[in-house]
């Protein structure tokens, strides 16, 4: 049996461009997907984005950039909005899983996590679980410990660490909202094309949107896997639109996607 560590891309479940909008097919189909594969004994750790319910507030107040005294009270009032938020947007994620029979597990990062970037500190073991209840974790404002108070932990992050500390972990999987994959040109051109394998000596084409993404997007996402591939020796970008395609990826190695190589 597998073990798994899957982000649910913020794109995926949100439409981005609209604050607080859920996409619930494909929060319902993805879950579904990951369900199925759990009863048959295939273990799964969940880390999803934020979409709308995390950036665009946390754009408007400059949460990622952390404290700026001349508006500091409204920042931290904008703090707990989003944290509030992301966990609205979580409630989502879990009641999918409950009307699929999963038993799941929620760790906020704004609880246990201190400090933004992989070297975050905070207790992983969590993740390590023998029974089959899904943990799931998320894209988070977190505290810091100096004078910035505040920032934002990627969900990407998430996936660096726990790819590489959990014991056993076989596959990395990250669910993109609008793309088979890593592609040769933005998506939205017509001679674009699917790269079906990529390493991290290669450059990355694509757009980073500034007024929708307060984290990396595409580029923190391969940089993100060109780490885990180093370890972990399946990790793929796959459309989480075509949730079909995890499946087909546990049961015979290969699917239609990116595989990212060291």
């Amino acid at each position: 049996m597998k073990k798994i560590v899957i982000k649910i891309g913020g794109g995926l479940i949100t439409d981005k461009s609209t604050f607080k909008t859920p996409r619930l097919d494909n929060i319902q189909s993805v879950a579904k997907v990951i369900a199925e594969l759990s009863a048959h004994g295939h273990k799964f750790i969940v880390i999803h984005g934020a979409g709308s319910y995390g950036h665009l507030e946390s754009k408007k107040w400059g949460l990622a950039s952390g404290a700026e005294p001349e508006r500091i009270d409204a920042q931290r009032k904008a703090v707990k909005s989003v944290r509030n938020d992301m966990l609205e947007l979580n409630k989502l994620l879990v009641g999918a899983f409950t009307n699929y029979d999963v038993q799941t597990m929620i760790f906020p990062p704004s609880d246990w996590v201190e400090g933004i970037g992989s070297n975050f500190k905070g207790d992983l073991s969590k993740f390590n679980r023998k029974d089959n209840i899904i943990p799931i974790s998320f894209g988070d404002v977190v505290d810091r410990k100096d004078t910035l108070e505040f920032g934002i932990l990627s969900g990407d992050d998430l996936m660096v660490r726990i790819s590489k500390e959990i014991p056993g972990v076989s596959h990395c999987i990250f669910l993109l909202g609008d793309t088979p994959g890593l592609m040769t040109k933005p998506p939205n051109e017509p001679e674009s094309e699917l790269i079906k394998c990529w390493s991290s000596s290669e450059n990355v084409v694509g757009t980073h949107s500034s007024t929708q993404d307060v984290t990396g997007g595409i580029f923190l996402k391969t940089a993100s896997a060109g780490e885990i591939c180093q370890k972990i020796p399946s990790v793929w970008m796959l459309d989480g639109r075509k949730p079909e395609r995890i499946t087909e990826l546990i049961s015979t190695g290969q699917t239609i996607g990116t595989k990212i190589i060291p």
